[in-house]
């Protein structure tokens, strides 16, 4: 957890001072007004700072004159709907408050795109063998893109999505991705380490990885470039309620040809070169724990095995088409266009 105590003042402080913390603080935002006890009683920016002159009040004046009261919170327990409803009236730093009233964390919505509850999974045991020889002597998803490496920008995505809390399987030079992430607090998160002793599949390791906390989990394929928007997965699998949701991206395939529709022998329509579009598998999935005793545990089982078990057991899964770009980095062509990607990125 990120260090707050720059952004909190006193109640009974200066404005002089206030006006200089204002100008210290990242971004040069707001400071939030605390008593001797820490609890918060309201925010103050330039604005009210302004607000409070032209109204009469002095220089001389403490900042709890000047402080905004009817500010914008959320406590423990908060709706994924309160957050949202923030983000929409503009409010740009949102502090999470304790029983007492204290600040426990402040969330920057500028850098948080939601607060999903929900703990992640990446895969990231595999061999990369087509990406041969590039991981020959590294893994492949410490494979540099642009200014970082594959797995963090997923890393990255998530954090901006709101999840403190990140698994990671390991196999192949697993240890190089140990000594590069560590345990996550460089990120101001929770990074754990699942250990295969031999290739699980796509979903064997999460019979390894012990307790969850949060009754969803979203798990990804290390190996993915995209700007997916989780927090429409996690919603959209929640409104179906569905024990599973898998993010999809459109297939089209285009026959060269006039194609006939039949009754037995009888034709009964023709489509000149028809464009059929199909939905793939994006390798994003968000999974409801009651579906994990599905998987047995150390033995190689895949997402599209579990897919199997749960339509046969009648248990509801969706698909949730993408909107952006997406890439599944396996081939040297696709690492060559997720770094052309990158390049624009940077440029915007």
């Amino acid at each position: 957890m990120k260090d707050f105590s720059s952004n909190l003042i006193q109640h009974k402080a200066g404005l002089i001072e206030a006006m200089k913390r204002l100008g210290e603080v990242p971004g040069n935002l707001t400071l939030f007004v605390v008593d001797p006890r820490g609890r918060l009683l309201g925010t103050l920016t330039d604005g009210d700072i302004r607000r409070g002159l032209i109204g009469g009040l002095s220089l001389d004046d403490t900042v709890d004159k000047f402080m905004f009261t009817r500010f914008q919170h959320v406590s423990k327990g908060f709706s994924l709907t309160e957050f949202k409803q923030a983000r929409e009236k503009g409010v740009r730093l949102l502090p999470l408050l304790n029983k007492q009233g204290c600040i426990e964390k402040i969330y920057d919505l500028k850098k948080h795109r939601s607060l999903l509850p929900l703990e992640a999974v990446i895969m990231a045991g595999g061999r990369g063998e087509r990406l041969r020889p590039l991981t020959d002597h590294t893994p492949k998803p410490l494979l540099p893109l642009g200014d970082k490496p594959i797995i963090e920008h997923n890393i990255d995505r998530l954090i901006s999505f709101g999840i403190e809390t990140i698994h990671i399987s390991l196999g192949y030079l697993g240890q190089q991705l140990v000594d590069y992430l560590g345990d996550g607090s460089g990120k101001g998160i929770q990074i754990r380490y699942i250990w295969e002793k031999q290739p699980l599949g796509t979903a064997g390791a999460l019979s390894l990885a012990g307790q969850f906390k949060s009754d969803y989990l979203l798990l990804m394929n290390s190996d993915l470039f995209t700007d997916a928007d989780f927090e429409d997965l996690y919603l959209n699998t929640l409104q179906q309620k569905a024990s599973l949701g898998v993010a999809s991206v459109p297939y089209t395939t285009k026959v060269p040809y006039g194609i006939f529709t039949t009754r037995g022998k009888r034709v009964t329509g023709l489509t000149e070169k028809p464009l059929y579009t199909h939905y793939a598998n994006a390798g994003i999935y968000v999974i409801h724990q009651k579906v994990l005793p599905y998987i047995p545990r150390g033995s190689h089982f895949d997402m599209t095995d579990l897919i199997d078990r749960l339509l046969v057991e009648k248990q509801p899964v969706i698909h949730n088409p993408l909107v952006g770009y997406w890439i599944d980095i396996g081939q040297p062509q696709d690492y060559t266009n997720a770094r052309e990607i990158v390049k624009h990125l940077n440029r915007d």
